[in-house]
């Protein structure tokens, strides 16, 4: 497992081909509560077409270094774009799903001449209202008192569809485990960070490079939002998985890889 230290913390990180090229690089960020496993069976999808997949731990996540107290968006958007530095990487399709999908968008708001495609699943581009913020901060304050066990099972019928959790003991049970195991200090401080992150309809309006927008049909969060990235992006295309919610890439994968491949197979027709 490679580890780096970016912006004065450990980022541990996948990477599918350290000794390989620059050119077709593919980076996943993960979302709140997961870590880079969830994007095994798409590193080894992407790997055998020819990409370079790169897949970090976001800080205070997995194996990555915990910074306690709050991190910001454009923290987890500058240890990814400083990874990218360290493998001398100039530019990346980027894909980030729910909170990774929120610092997708942060890198090509504050870096957009790295992002050579931008891949956005099961996300919202609006800052939080004054309830959003008090509802993350609430939520942050029970992770530092209670950990993550009951949490994690709290939110496991909304991270995939309800209906999942019993069709797909496997998943669920994966889902359930990496919540678990998420430091409870750094979801917090990630959740903090989020209840301030900025809007983005003006950045994704402003997107001049080829852009997907994927959200399970049944993701609890979505609230047409996923409908909306796609309205504003000028060079977008959308997808919507069936039989999926919120984590489409683990509840229907063949489904998932199938848009994503194609996608990817597009950027270099």
């Amino acid at each position: 497992m490679p580890t780096a230290t970016i912006n004065d913390a450990l980022i541990a990180y996948t990477d599918s081909d350290p000794d390989g090229g620059t050119g077709n690089v593919l980076l996943l960020l993960h979302g709140h509560a997961f870590d880079r496993s969830m994007w095994d069976g798409q590193v080894r999808r992407f790997a055998a077409d020819g990409w370079r997949v790169i897949a970090p731990d976001l800080r205070g996540f997995g194996e990555s270094e915990v910074t306690a107290g709050i991190v910001y968006t454009e923290e987890f958007a500058a240890d990814a774009v400083g990874l990218l530095d360290l493998l001398g990487i100039d530019k990346a399709v980027v894909l980030g799903y729910s909170m990774g999908g929120q610092v997708a968008m942060e890198i090509q708001h504050s870096y957009p001449q790295r992002v050579r495609a931008l891949a956005i699943v099961d996300t919202v581009p609006q800052a939080e209202d004054a309830a959003g913020r008090r509802r993350r901060h609430t939520t942050a304050d029970r992770l530092i008192a209670e950990g993550m066990q009951d949490y994690a099972a709290d939110v496991l019928g909304v991270m995939i569809a309800g209906y999942n959790v019993d069709k797909l003991p496997e998943v669920a049970g994966m889902v359930l485990q990496m919540i678990r195991r998420s430091p409870a200090a750094g979801a917090a401080a990630a959740m903090r960070g989020r209840a301030e992150r900025r809007g983005f309809a003006d950045t994704l309006r402003a997107v001049q490079v080829p852009a997907l927008v994927i959200a399970g049909t049944d993701d609890a969060f979505d609230g047409g939002a996923a409908a909306r990235m796609h309205e504003l992006m000028p060079h977008s295309s959308f997808a919507r998985i069936d039989g999926a919610g919120h984590t489409p890439s683990l509840e229907q994968p063949e489904e998932f890889d199938r848009v994503l491949g194609a996608f990817l197979t597009g950027l270099s027709q």
